[in-house]
């Protein structure tokens, strides 16, 4: 798995790409973070997520909230895109889907701090929607993470069948 593509952004305005059918984190690519001396959330929602479950292979959908406070490089949005496309076939359990792209994401930008969510859908007369963040270690973002986590849902939203 390299990430090694910094403000080599092949994807953006190509018109020629490829969709993966498989997951693939190598599609992933980062652009300079032009104002490092500031902290600031980007955030990324995507509605139309979609896994399968590795024991049925029936589909799975989700929106999926992606934030974080950039270091020195954040994600390209194109390439992020279809890296979360990847996704479609591939067969893992919700919980572990966020992890993936959680660890994915810190391997490739190294952020000072990232969350994902998943809100998948209900199947079966439940939905799953798990939470995983990160905080640099050794630095005030660790802390900020712990908070972020015990706190994360302490207002849950109105579930209307999404």
């Amino acid at each position: 798995m390299s990430h090694n593509r910094e403000n080599e952004v092949h994807l953006l305005g190509n018109k020629q790409v490829e969709y993966s059918m498989d997951y693939n984190p190598s599609i992933l690519e980062s652009v300079k973070n032009r104002h490092p001396h500031r902290n600031f959330f980007v955030k990324f929602n995507c509605p139309e997520f979609t896994s399968l479950c590795p024991i049925t292979a029936q589909p799975d959908f989700a929106t999926i909230y992606i934030s974080y406070i950039p270091n020195e490089k954040m994600v390209e949005s194109k390439s992020l895109k279809l890296y979360l496309f990847s996704f479609r076939n591939h067969g893992d359990f919700h919980e572990d889907c966020m992890n993936t792209i959680l660890d994915d994401l810190v391997a490739l930008m190294d952020p000072r701090y990232i969350e994902v969510w998943g809100k998948f859908t209900p199947r079966g007369g439940i939905s799953i929607d798990p939470y995983v963040n990160y905080g640099q270690p050794e630095t005030k973002w660790v802390n900020f993470a712990e908070s972020r986590l015990l706190q994360h849902d302490l207002y849950p939203e109105h579930v209307d069948h999404r």
